[in-house]
């Protein structure tokens, strides 16, 4: 049964309304003002808007806005004894349905009423169906038939509906962004922004900044107020990329968000209500940096409700023909280039290649050839870096963590072995760079990361 919700102010009004719709089958709600009729859209699951445009409160036009916020599908029609042009291109532009005129006839009202409410479900209706587009090509991006691809699309089609946050984890060049923006496209927030923001980019204060937004004067060059990326991304979603990389005093802020939903910009005493949904990715260890002192412990679980882990390239390599041939198409558009062809020999040796920077390298490895190539077919040539000869001698005859592997005893001490391992390999950096920017940069390494290995590992800073 369709259910009608009837805003006037006058109780026989409302009474010869509700008379005639109830005749005609449908359930009606009666409110009598704006603030019974915002209740009742609040509160019912309606088809339908009846109202009259002079209300003892205000305005129909006020009844009009809390049901486009309410639910933006609910066609709106307006009742009243001044029909004029200018409220019918008032109304009309702020999104009602139609307008009725008193005195009215009941054919003409239960004719109004019921395209209104065939308005309502065609709207919705389209709504499902593009709803349904998308969770089926939400994560289309994320390309492979291997099992682990596989069941992460599936987990992806699972955790987008809801409004729990996820943490995105993988080695870097695995797509952590790509499954973020699956994310939010398959989500009810698909329609707001997704606001993406590398941690690592910033220092400690412009994060904070950056995330939380400042007042006028709050620090030296704060000639104005600006909002943050957390009141920017108001009803959709924010993506914080290495998010490892957050210092301790921004850690507490964003569990504050998580917590209570509410941000305090820098040098502000009044907090500000937001409603955002939170993907966070990181290629680190984050258990490992909360029993390091890094990472807030509370915040940690607060992140992880839900754990996306996406595989290296290495562990699924069923799956290089099929991005070979994505990116191979995407180059040929995106570099204005001939569509290239890998050749058999090409084929087997990207097949047996360890990938250390997963997909992007790939795909760079990719574009490099086809702008290279004078060929229509792309041969193993194309591909130096990949081949047996040039790997082994980048890492001494050792081509992967694998083959360093087979050369340790059956025996041994592994956090000894580790621990030393770790501190002749930050040695060997700090010795070759000279400087702590670089050799954190060689290692992968942010320097307030680097900073506390010196520390752990009594070893001299080449800055001091």
């Amino acid at each position: 049964m369709n259910r009608i919700l009837v805003v006037d102010d006058e109780p026989s009004m409302r009474r010869i309304l509700s008379s005639n719709l109830k005749q005609e089958g449908y359930e009606v709600i009666e409110a009598g003002s704006i603030a019974l009729a915002r209740r009742a859209l609040a509160e019912d699951p309606l088809d339908a808007v009846i109202t009259d445009q002079k209300l003892g409160d205000g305005e129909g036009l006020d009844v009009l806005a809390s049901a486009r916020e309410a639910d933006s599908t609910l066609a709106v029609v307006f009742l009243t004894a001044f029909a004029t042009v200018e409220l019918a291109v008032e109304s009309m532009r702020r999104g009602a349905f139609d307008f009725i005129t008193k005195p009215f006839m009941p054919e003409v009202l239960l004719a109004t009423a019921r395209r209104a409410v065939e308005h309502t479900e065609l709207l919705r209706e389209n709504t499902r169906l593009r709803e349904a587009v998308v969770r089926l090509e939400g994560s289309s991006e994320i390309r492979g038939r291997s099992p682990a691809i596989k069941a992460l699309r599936e987990k992806i089609a699972r955790v987008a509906p809801t409004s729990a946050t996820v943490l995105i984890t993988g080695e870097t060049g695995t797509g952590k962004e790509l499954v973020a923006r699956a994310i939010h496209r398959s989500s009810k927030r698909a329609a707001k922004p997704l606001v993406a923001v590398n941690c690592a980019a910033f220092a400690e204060t412009l994060l904070e900044s950056e995330l939380f937004g400042h007042e006028r004067g709050a620090f030296t060059g704060a000639d104005h107020a600006r909002e943050g990326l957390f009141e920017a991304a108001h009803q959709g979603t924010l993506f914080l990329d290495e998010a490892g990389e957050m210092s301790i005093a921004a850690q507490a802020k964003l569990l504050r968000v998580l917590t209570d939903g509410q941000v305090m910009r820098i040098g502000s005493t009044k907090p500000r209500t937001v409603d955002v949904r939170v993907l966070v990715a990181t290629h680190r260890d984050l258990q490992q940096r909360v029993r390091e002192g890094l990472f807030r412990e509370d915040l940690y679980y607060r992140l992880a409700v839900v754990p996306l882990a996406i595989p290296p390239l290495r562990q699924r390599r069923e799956d290089i023909p099929e991005l070979c041939e994505l990116f191979l198409a995407q180059a040929a558009v995106d570099l204005k280039v001939p569509r290239r062809r890998l050749s058999p020999d090409a084929a087997r040796a990207l097949a047996a290649y360890n990938f250390p920077g997963n997909i992007r390298e790939l795909r760079n490895l990719i574009e490099r050839a086809c702008i290279l190539s004078t060929n229509h077919d792309i041969t193993a040539e194309n591909f130096p870096v990949v081949q047996p000869k040039h790997a082994a001698e980048l890492s001494g005859e050792v081509s992967s963590p694998e083959d360093i592997a087979a050369l340790l005893p059956d025996t041994l001490d592994l956090r000894l072995f580790l621990s030393t391992l770790e501190k002749a390999v930050i040695e060997r950096a700090l010795k070759t760079s000279g400087a702590q920017a670089e050799a954190a940069r060689r290692l992968g390494l942010s320097r307030s990361d680097l900073s506390y290995k010196l520390g752990k590992f009594q070893l001299k800073n080449p800055a001091q």
